[in-house]
């Protein structure tokens, strides 16, 4: 799906100057509020000059929006050197397409890398806009969670971008419509993936300066690198966050149908929270394999976030909501908690939702507790599974959960529940609360300790019994 503007289809004015902060952040990355005066590939050729060589952008006197000392590092290529990179643009080379426009496999001649080269759709609905603030986020946001920009091309009317070619595309690829001969994701690949998009959004929400909302969070912008390294890609969409004592900017709803967050799309007010939501329905969609909107569904299933909510409040109904290609293969535990924290990032009310590094210190843990369904005990959606799960935890010794002398705030991230907590009203509660930031970064460091904790008391105790 492409990006739609759901109101206004006026083009914004530039993004308001920023001034820096003598309080900011040691080390964060400060971002422009404005991007103009981009060298060309031909500007290049015409000079050789050191500065020209590395693709800087001119200083401040030739162009305005552009902070003292602040340098785009990416390089300029002429619109010749990209056509011979992808041999001309033809069809052998075409590897997909977006809002932006189409996308190309190539290999540059002055060094042999292989590239992804986009070539802006000029009759498309993201226009020069979108590709100045491109180049500026990616030139200037650099994290192991973020696509790589190599360079552009600004020659005449033609606007190019050059990344790094990402051999597995697109998390979109590897979760709907596969072909038979592919093979589906498994859970411990679904929640490493999930936790390192996670880290990409803390990363522009937390450490740029100010935060950059990504505001086209969805499935297709997740490129998969060797490994599954997931890294955010696409933004052309992307705008600074509220500064000073605001606490939302205000803009033209842009975005894809299904990821939005609701009080976005009904007011145009954006927030970090914003990201949170459309992160949720991703997290929904490696969970449960489906679309975020599917027309093909019968009706009332065709809204992946509207189908979900009201198997939340039955933990019966869990097993539902678990993608049919797993075919049983993941922790029941592991399914409560990831479905936990999907639940608390589709909030429909913006305050009630978590934190993106709360939410990253929860997948952090999940995806490392790596699930072997070679020793973990059979199960199948008709609930057995469930009673296994119970049974195992009881085996080691009761379940992980916050100890209740240890103290902390009162309200509990308790996932798991107990056999006395199956009724749809426990489970509504144990999804929908309300929970502040402390409290959630407690209760998952917590999760680790206790775990950590079980496997000391469980290894001294097996010494213990063998020197007995």
């Amino acid at each position: 799906m492409g990006c739609f503007p759901c109101f206004d289809t006026k083009e914004e004015g530039k993004l308001n100057p920023v001034k820096e902060s003598d309080g900011r952040k040691q080390g964060q990355p400060m971002v422009p509020s404005a991007i103009s005066g981009l060298p060309s590939g031909a500007d290049r050729l015409k000079s050789r000059s050191n500065a020209a060589s590395k693709g800087e952008l001119p200083g401040p006197k030739d162009g305005p929006g552009i902070h003292p000392g602040v340098h785009i590092a990416a390089q300029t290529f002429t619109f010749r050197e990209l056509a011979a990179a992808t041999m001309n643009f033809r069809p052998e080379s075409f590897i997909g397409e977006g809002g932006f426009g189409r996308v190309y496999k190539g290999r540059l001649e002055t060094t042999g890398q292989i590239v992804a080269v986009k070539q802006l759709d000029r009759n498309g609905l993201q226009g020069n806009r979108e590709f100045l603030v491109e180049v500026l986020m990616l030139s200037l946001l650099h994290h192991p969670n973020l696509v790589n920009l190599i360079g552009y091309c600004a020659d005449g009317d033609q606007r190019l971008l050059v990344y790094e070619f990402m051999p597995l595309g697109s998390l979109e690829d590897h979760l709907h419509d596969l072909p038979p001969d592919k093979e589906p994701l498994d859970w411990n690949t679904r929640m490493k993936i999930a936790a390192g998009a996670a880290k990409g959004l803390e990363y522009l929400h937390d450490k740029a300066n100010p935060p950059v909302i990504y505001r086209d969070f969805k499935s297709s912008n997740i490129l998969l690198d060797e490994g599954y390294q997931p890294k955010l890609s696409d933004f052309g969409l992307a705008k600074l966050g509220p500064v000073g004592d605001k606490s939302h900017v205000s803009t033209r709803v842009m975005g894809t149908y299904g990821y939005c967050a609701p009080e976005y799309a009904m007011t145009g007010q954006l927030t970090v929270k914003s990201d949170v939501y459309s992160f949720g329905v991703v997290f929904l969609e490696l969970i449960t394999g489906r679309k975020a909107i599917d027309g093909t569904r019968p009706h009332g299933e065709q809204n992946l976030v509207a189908w979900a909510r009201p198997l939340f409040n039955d933990r019966r109904k869990f097993s539902k909501l678990a993608d049919p290609w797993l075919q049983g293969r993941y922790p029941i535990r592991g399914l409560y908690q990831a479905l936990a924290v999907a639940s608390m990032c589709i909030q429909e009310q913006a305050a009630t939702r978590p934190l993106i590094g709360d939410v990253v210190t929860a997948l952090s843990y999940l995806a490392n507790q790596a699930y072997d369904p070679k020793t973990a005990s059979g199960h199948s959606h008709k609930g057995s599974g469930d009673r296994d799960e119970r049974r195992n935890r009881d085996d080691r010794g009761g379940r992980i959960s916050k100890n209740e002398e240890s103290g902390g705030s009162g309200r509990r991230w308790d996932f798991e529940g107990s056999e006395k907590d199956d009724s749809p009203k426990e489970t509504a509660k144990m999804l929908n609360r309300d929970l502040i930031r402390e409290r959630a970064v407690a209760e998952a460091k917590m999760w680790g300790e206790n775990w950590r904790e079980k496997r000391r008391q469980s290894a001294q105790g097996s010494f213990d019994g063998n020197n007995g």
